[in-house]
């Protein structure tokens, strides 16, 4: 590592998705590591409390008394936050979260960072249990809970750091992505659909972005990318390292043979000799397709092709990516983050796979900034029609757009509807659990979407379906 003295490091917004995991791990390397935030719930309370960092509740100049060594300043944190100010008004030295990353655990590293529009938490966490499987220590820092490591994270002893590389800004100082600052030997890129137009005006904007980081690629690197996707394969002409395209469609250099047999298994086949059998154990062709870069790394870095294969078998996935939480009266209960129309269109298509005859059911809620303007308003169409039924609930940033600029719920349903598809448009979140559950019949799958909390929707309608007097219908014969 690059710090060898332990340091008093603070972080504002210290309960971020990627603020948490790496106070941990400072902490793990032996630094006094304090910050403060908003009122913090599980998992990310937890997550503290087992490091035994407890976190100062609001922001307020004091909580930099005395003054840290260093300020580790979360992307979300505006310029005129009060620990901003007086951070700034005393000089202290100041980080954002990617540049802590890299100087603390990347810089002496070969980071191994997936990007991409969708699906970079669960192959990353796919990545580290694979080589973690295979006796590599890596370290790792995935924005999600792995259902098959100990933790989100861990600084690891091996050259390897695998880490998602989030195209978001970096920090109110740093508008920037944050993926240019992990300097990638090996990158996985799993796709470029147009995203976060709140930051990136155009879709030329954002795929400048990937450009720019394909572009910084060294001549002894290694992208890993998404040949099945044609914004993908726009933008790698700019590598000046070794290419491999992986995928299940035809021109990939990494791809499957054959359809899958009884059991799910498929073959796998890569340059040179790479061959080995994969049976996933997580839904969906998407998650095939992420298990294809994740196995032509691990090839790639030395590691036997049918070991990997093994290891990636045995991974179960990651909370709130169609993590199943329970069945109650006959209905099941899926978690997904999905909000772009891709991620939806493929996590739906994986229950319609997995759950056979049942009725999906989707429960979506615009939480994005994205997500809750008109931009994909045609692309949800298409991305909803494998669903049976779909629940839409109010955008959660309306106020900030025109109604021009918003998202059409009444028209999206009246489209939907005239695919064939039940739609219900409903006013709020609290009264949603109540109504789709007395809705709901047995043998549904009921699947929620979005990027937030969703009101703790979830787990709410596994208490609504266990109530006595409520629950799902006999469905009609």
């Amino acid at each position: 590592m690059t710090e060898t003295r332990p340091l008093d490091i603070h972080l504002i917004a210290i309960g971020g998705t990627g603020m948490a995991p790496l106070a941990c791990l400072l902490k793990d390397l032996g630094h006094r590591v304090r910050g403060s935030d908003g009122p913090l719930y599980p998992p990310t309370s937890d997550l503290l409390a087992e490091e035994g960092i407890e976190p100062m509740v609001g922001y307020d100049p004091s909580h930099l008394d005395p003054p840290p060594d260093l300020v580790i300043v979360g992307n979300a944190v505006p310029r005129d936050n009060p620990e901003v100010r007086e951070m700034e008004r005393r000089g202290l030295p100041r980080l954002s979260m990617p540049q802590a990353l890299y100087r603390f655990f990347l810089a002496d590293r070969r980071p191994l960072v997936v990007a991409g529009t969708h699906g970079k938490t669960t192959t990353t966490a796919m990545a580290a249990r694979a080589y973690t499987a295979c006796d590599r220590d890596v370290g790792y820092l995935v924005g999600g809970r792995p259902r098959d490591l100990p933790r989100s994270f861990a600084a690891g002893s091996h050259e390897r750091f695998c880490v998602e590389g989030d195209e978001y800004n970096a920090a109110y100082f740093d508008r920037g992505p944050k993926f240019l600052h992990y300097r990638p030997e090996t990158l996985v890129l799993t796709s470029v659909e147009y995203d976060h137009a709140d930051l990136y005006p155009t879709p030329e904007t954002f795929r400048g972005a990937f450009r720019k980081l394909v572009a910084g690629l060294p001549a002894s690197g290694l992208l890993i990318a998404c040949g099945d996707r044609s914004g993908v394969r726009e933008i790698v002409g700019d590598a000046a390292c070794r290419v491999l395209f992986y995928g299940l469609g035809e021109g990939n250099d990494v791809t499957v043979t054959g359809a899958p047999g009884p059991s799910g298994q498929v073959g796998l086949r890569g340059p040179e000799s790479w061959r080995a059998e994969l049976r996933l154990a997580v839904p969906g062709r998407h998650n095939l397709s992420n298990a294809l870069a994740v196995w032509a790394a691990a090839c790639s870095d030395g590691i036997d092709p049918s070991r990997a294969a093994r290891a990636l078998s045995r991974f179960r996935g990651v909370a709130r990516r169609l993590e199943e939480l329970g069945t109650v009266r006959g209905v099941t209960v899926i978690d997904d983050f999905a909000h772009h129309p891709t991620a939806v269109a493929a996590g739906l298509q994986a229950l319609r796979d997995r759950y056979g005859g049942r009725r999906v059911v989707a429960l979506f809620e615009p939480r994005s900034l994205t997500a809750g303007q008109s931009i994909h308003q045609e692309a949800y169409v298409e991305a909803f029609r494998p669903a049976d039924v779909v629940w839409l609930a109010p955008i959660y940033y309306r106020e900030r757009f025109s109604s021009e600029e918003l998202l059409d719920r009444p028209r999206l349903a009246g489209e939907l509807r005239g695919l064939g598809v039940e739609v219900r448009v409903v006013d709020s979140v609290e009264g949603l659990a109540e109504a789709a559950v007395a809705e709901a019949e047995t043998g549904d799958v009921l699947v929620t979407m979005s990027s937030g909390s969703f009101g703790g929707l979830p787990r709410r309608l596994l208490r609504e379906l266990g109530t006595d007097g409520t629950g799902p219908k006999g469905r009609d014969e």
